[in-house]
């Protein structure tokens, strides 16, 4: 078997990718994280990215990833935690992001729901679907990346976007 590309996996971990993408993004969205700085710190990052060419409230949101738990922290959390012991391990995920949302003084909703809403997807998928928890796991470090890492300008244009689809 070695030498052999496979295919099946490398087309699991981008669809998951895409799952944990729309997880995240429509929580996020449905939380109202683009509508101001909610976090210490949040503020400051939407206006760098918007003194930047890119745009506020997506840079609002960004702000918002960066200085609180999420839903992408917590779906990323879900994952691993399904991953170790199953939904339970995704439920206790979901309880650790609720409490990293409370150091921050966040409400926490979003990281929280994003944790409970992708540990039962994460487990319906690897149960039903043939994925595997740490397909997830790579899968959600690819969102996260498309939104934090590649580009700031592009991707707060394109969360900007989105809010204002939702708005």
């Amino acid at each position: 078997m070695a030498g052999e590309i496979p295919y099946t996996e490398i087309f699991h971990i981008f669809a998951a990718a895409v799952v944990c993408f729309v997880i995240y993004v429509s929580i996020d969205l449905l939380f109202r994280l683009p509508e101001k700085g909610g976090v210490r710190g949040a503020d400051a990052i939407g206006k760098s990215i918007e003194s930047a060419g890119g745009d506020l409230n997506g840079g609002f949101m960004m702000g918002n990833i960066v200085c609180s738990p999420d839903a992408s922290a917590g779906t990323l959390l879900a994952a691993c935690g399904v991953y170790t012991f199953g939904i339970a391990g995704g439920l206790v995920a979901a309880v650790l992001v609720f409490i990293g949302n409370k150091i921050c003084y966040d409400k926490g909703y979003a990281g929280t729901t994003g944790a409970i809403v992708a540990t039962f997807v994460i487990y319906a998928l690897s149960e039903y679907a043939g994925f595997s928890p740490e397909q997830f796991i790579a899968g959600m470090v690819i969102a996260i990346l498309v939104i934090q890492g590649i580009s700031q300008k592009y991707a707060s244009r394109l969360l900007g976007a989105l809010w204002r689809i939702r708005s």
